[in-house]
């Protein structure tokens, strides 16, 4: 695996929580005070005269001849805060900045194609990259330098080192930002051409083989520390068990499920995970809530409940959709992007407790309260504080519940009350701030998830928020030629959507209307399938570019392929591609999402697990899928019935119209029939869920 794909995966250094700066008594306002992203507005009382990415700010580079200065973080960053309030708020420093440089601020979240390119310079130029990403850049953009956090005094150093070596030999920094620039687009030189692609033969078991020696078989997970819970990966090794048998690949997603559940990267009194645990045994975690992570586990939680009926699992998902709920969700049914981790200048400080506060809060059920999770007088971490865990996360793996059976039926409700005491107590704190930006390719996970948990459980209100959030992103994001916008709302013009956005948001509609047989959402999907591919394919490799074709603010045209803490887009858009080439038999979708995945097959193995959205889809189009069609009135009921199962390989239609080529020829007057078939091959129709399920088998 690249130094390159590790550093995306893993943790970087100077990547946090939000801190707290306090009041700040400077006056001054700049243009950012007008920026979309809250986290370009914090910086708006800098006396720097930042500039968002755009053309005013390269027009003025150029007209003036100056350099750009570029500053990319995003809200949940605790470095990026640590240097705006130490740095960007002297005087003396936004002087130096502002004389010699166009200065420009960038929100990462909003601007992944800006943040790609420049982290891709720094690992060129030190091996080392993060945030914040702080680069200097010719006035066209072009990076010259880069590196991550610096504090003030060797900031200043370095800005007037810059500054001199610029004025006095701009050449060498021009030659060495073309030098970077060709490094940066040869990295997708391994993709092969078009026409010189051949059929896989790895195999699942070859993968789970390969992938091996990467993961923590006692505590799950990836091995070492930081943990981060890739939730993509665990979703592979269930579908690896289904379709192979193999109990090491469930053991594995399980293990990692109960440790994760249990440990301090799971908030017990609140629900929902923080973004990553930074021990090897998922107990401390960095506490910022990401929309993104709540939305995939909420998925992989409820697909193992439909395989397994572990409870706990059913209790996980519900109290991070509770969270999500009450803590993510705007007026409008769409959802915000972040938590932070830091409030009144502290990290974490709004989660944590001392044994006094709870021993005064619960009285006689503090005792068993404080033993299940890990509570001391002395603290499980700093300043005598503790992070609520559960016991016995090193040894979990095969009995998620089982610690907590040691519970009489009176101790187990009383740590039900305590919960819910300590939750009243912990809502009178200062609340960490919501990143509020409402992210289309986020969105999409988090309606997915709703609607896994709603095919696992059957609750209706999970299926009307994901309907809610669907219509107010058609409403306001979609145009009628299928352009999508990443960010949009009434005081700022909107930012073009990516890939990821079209692809997350296309594979939502499918899951949508395998949830409801409304067919509208299906046709939605297969708008912005034609879209992205009449906008954003590569001609040589037959893969897509993270950008339009024709944006105007590219530096180079990036192909994402990895897995990251988010699916790769690619990944995600060849699956739309597949399950769209099903329902509509059309062998545009079928070609161009097996020439995919036989692309990317040479990085199954040899690479880690870094490649599992690969790995799922083709264990998928392998599998030979059945395709299963519910037909006549009661076709909801039989479909919602039949979902509550675990089916991977499953390509589900129906309803009462014959408006696919899948239902053709399958209406039977008065009757609700059941169709499994396979490869257009059908078994004798059935009227019974439990029936076609034993087919399925």
């Amino acid at each position: 695996m690249s130094p390159h794909l590790m550093l995306r995966i893993g943790l970087v250094l100077f990547c946090c929580g939000l801190i707290g700066c306090g009041s700040k008594s400077n006056s001054f306002t700049n243009r950012l005070a007008n920026a979309s992203s809250p986290y370009l507005r914090e910086h708006a009382d800098n006396p720097v005269d930042w500039y968002e990415w755009g053309d005013e700010a390269l027009t003025r580079a150029q007209r003036e001849g100056k350099p750009l200065l570029v500053s990319i973080g995003y809200a949940s960053c605790h470095w990026c805060h640590v240097m705006e309030a130490e740095t960007f708020m002297d005087t003396a420093v936004a002087r130096i900045m502002n004389e010699n440089f166009v200065c420009v601020k960038i929100d990462r979240e909003e601007r992944p194609d800006i943040d790609q390119i420049f982290i891709d310079a720094a690992q060129l130029i030190s091996g080392n990259a993060g945030w914040p990403l702080n680069a200097f850049a010719l006035p066209d953009g072009r990076p010259f330098f880069a590196s991550t956090y610096f504090p003030k005094d060797q900031w200043m150093q370095l800005i007037n080192q810059v500054a001199r070596t610029y004025a006095d030999d701009e050449r060498s920094l021009r030659k060495q930002a073309a030098a970077i620039m060709q490094n940066v687009r040869a990295q997708d030189a391994w993709m092969p051409a078009l026409d010189s692609v051949s059929k896989s033969t790895v195999s699942q078991k070859d993968i789970l083989a390969d992938w091996k020696p990467f993961f923590d078989s006692n505590r799950g997970g990836l091995s070492g520390a930081p943990k981060f819970p890739m939730p993509v990966i665990w979703e592979f090794m269930l579908q690896a068990h289904y379709t192979t048998k193999d109990s090491s690949s469930l053991k594995l997603a399980l293990t990692t499920l109960n440790a994760m559940s249990r440990g301090g990267i799971y908030d017990h009194l609140g629900g929902g995970f923080a973004r990553y645990s930074t021990d090897s045994i998922w107990r401390i975690p960095h506490f910022e809530k990401m929309l993104y992570d709540n939305a995939q586990l909420v998925k992989l939680y409820s697909e193992a409940y439909q395989l397994t009926k572990e409870p706990q699992y059913e209790t996980v998902v519900r109290e991070t959709l509770a969270f999500v709920n009450a803590e993510l969700t705007r007026e409008d049914g769409l959802f915000y992007s972040s938590i932070n981790a830091d409030s009144e200048g502290e990290e974490g400080v709004f989660y944590v407790w001392r044994k006094k506060e709870i021993d005064d809060a619960l009285g006689a059920e503090a005792n068993v309260f404080s033993k299940t999770f890990n509570v001391t007088a002395g603290g499980n971490w700093e300043n005598s504080m503790n992070v609520l865990y559960k016991s016995d996360v090193e040894s979990l793996g095969q009995t998620p519940s089982s610690p907590d059976h040691e519970l009489t039926t009176a101790q187990a409700k009383g740590l039900l009350h305590s919960k819910a005491a300590l939750l009243t107590i912990r809502n009178r704190r200062v609340r960490p701030t919501t990143d509020d930006k409402v992210l289309t390719a986020w969105n999409a996970l988090m309606i997915e998830g709703y609607l896994q948990a709603f095919s696992a459980f059957g609750e209706e209100a999970y299926l009307r928020s994901a309907i809610g959030a669907v219509n107010a992103l058609q409403d306001d994001r979609i145009d009628k030629d299928g352009r999508l916008v990443r960010t949009k709302d009434k005081e700022h013009p909107p930012i073009e959507a990516f890939l990821d956005d079209y692809a997350f948001l296309c594979r939502a509609l499918i899951k949508l209307y395998q949830s409801t047989f409304d067919i509208a959402y299906l046709n939605r999907a297969r708008l912005l399938a034609d879209y992205v591919l009449s906008n954003f394919r590569d001609e040589h490799t037959g893969l897509f570019y993270y950008s339009l074709n024709k944006s105007t603010q590219q530096l180079a045209k990036k192909i994402e392929t990895a897995d990251e803490v988010i699916p790769s887009s690619n990944a995600v858009f060849a699956e739309a591609l597949f399950l769209l080439g099903e329902y509509y038999q059309d062998q545009r979708y079928q070609k161009t999402s097996a020439h995919m995945v036989d692309v990317m097959s040479a990085m199954l193995t040899g690479q880690g697990p870094f490649y599992a959205s690969w790995a799922k889809l083709k264990g998928l189009g392998e599998s030979d899928p059945y395709e299963v069609a519910i037909v006549g009135p009661e076709a909801g009921t039989r479909r919602d019935e039949l979902m509550k199962a675990y089916l991977p390989t499953v390509v589900i239609s129906g309803g009462e119209e014959e408006n696919l080529p899948l239902l053709e020829n399958k209406k039977v007057s008065g009757k609700t029939m059941i169709y499994v078939c396979r490869n257009k091959v059908c078994k004798f129709p059935v009227e019974e869920v439990v029936e076609a399920v034993r087919q399925l088998k």
